[in-house]
């Protein structure tokens, strides 16, 4: 596979030293400040996590919030993702304590828009489902879900009649708002706790330091990025290459499948390997910003596959949503066999983003002549 990138063994090749990465990390840091300091102007609560209602912000100030909370998760993921991918030329202590909290922060902040986002996708799933013809080649994937995924000791699902699906769905969504609505309370009232925390405070100061002062080593001002780059970049294409991408190659894994169907309520066991991929694309991508300053040319090759990688992870927690959601004790069977639909629509949605990944993967890069 062709691919652009710097040569790190090219000694034509203009060098890009730790000064680089000090560049990336303030300007980083900045942003992170900016952000931090436009959400307390228009989130309230003394600068609590994004408000979405009437009752807590203005719509303006609300979405400005949001935007805002994104951007806080934005700059803190690069930061992290550059400490870990560069940490040879960063003092190590400040490093390893720097990098768990700001994956905390990230992750706190973003729990609320992963539950509304969820929820969007699987009400519109079953808008769609109850409202059209199943997709070739999944009926038979429909009946186990419907079965799977009925209730302990409740009654086997009906067969898949589009009547049955049309009012299992009305129950079902409703099911899935109180329960993903209810999470996203909870990931409000757990940012707002964060954000006001002493841990978010720390967490905070050290930033606002990192935007002046970067804590290199001794001899990071003219060490060379580009190996400890391509040594990222070679962990993902490692990782690619433990993808099961010729199965990948058809868009349908009937195997796949049948795992998915599984009522256990572990994690898909072929989902890891895929989120793993998507973690170091991401750090891959990071160490191109931090070598260009910030502006390294768009991949498109890179930009398609990540695509592909986030609608894999968001399809795969829908599905386990929709499962988690059948396993609630006395629902109906009608309601039982919707959630199963919908289980199985998006572990099909699954395969159809490692299809796609896998095209965008392999998709040659053609150099100009």
């Amino acid at each position: 596979m062709a691919q652009q990138h710097l040569d790190p063994t090219d000694p034509t090749a203009e060098a890009v030293t730790g000064d680089a990465l000090a560049a990336y990390l303030r300007a980083q840091a900045t942003e992170f400040l900016r952000a931090l300091r436009l959400h307390r102007e228009n989130g309230g609560n003394g600068g609590g996590a994004p408000a979405r209602t009437a009752a807590t912000a203005g719509g303006g100030g609300a979405e400005e919030s949001v935007d805002a909370a994104r951007l806080l998760r934005r700059s803190a993921r690069r930061i992290s993702g550059s400490l870990h991918t560069f940490r040879a030329l960063l003092d190590p202590d400040w490093s390893e304590e720097m990098r768990p909290e700001l994956a905390w922060l990230s992750g706190t902040l973003g729990l609320e828009h992963a539950y509304e986002s969820r929820l969007e996708r699987l009400l519109l799933a079953l808008h769609r489902l109850s409202g059209a013809t199943a997709f070739p080649g999944q009926v038979a994937s429909v009946e186990a879900a419907a079965t799977a995924l009925s209730p302990a000791g409740g009654p086997a699902a009906p067969a898949p009649e589009r009547a049955n699906l049309t009012v299992g769905a009305a129950k079902a969504g409703a099911l899935l708002e109180r329960q993903l609505t209810l999470a996203r309370t909870r990931a409000h009232s757990t940012a707002l706790q964060a954000l006001g925390s002493s841990r978010f405070h720390a967490v905070a100061d050290k930033v606002a330091v990192l935007a002046s002062e970067v804590p290199l080593t001794p001899t990071a001002p003219t060490t060379d990025l580009r190996p400890l780059a391509a040594a990222a970049e070679e962990r993902l294409t490692d990782a690619v290459a433990g993808l099961p991408l010729v199965t990948a190659g058809h868009p349908y894994n009937a195997e796949a499948l049948v795992h998915g169907l599984s009522p256990d309520p572990s994690p898909h066991p072929q989902d890891g390997p895929w989120h793993q991929v998507r973690l170091l694309l991401r750090l891959h991508r990071y160490a191109q910003e931090a070598q260009h300053g910030g502006n390294a040319p768009v991949d498109v090759r890179v930009l398609t596959a990540g695509q592909a990688l986030n609608r894999h992870r968001d399809a795969s927690e829908a599905a386990a949503a929709a499962a988690q959601a059948a396993r609630t004790p006395r629902i109906a069977p009608a309601t039982a066999y919707a959630l199963g639909v919908l289980h199985a629509d998006q572990r099909h949605e699954v395969e159809a983003a490692r299809f796609a990944f896998q095209q965008a993967w392999q998709k040659q890069t053609v150099s100009a002549p």
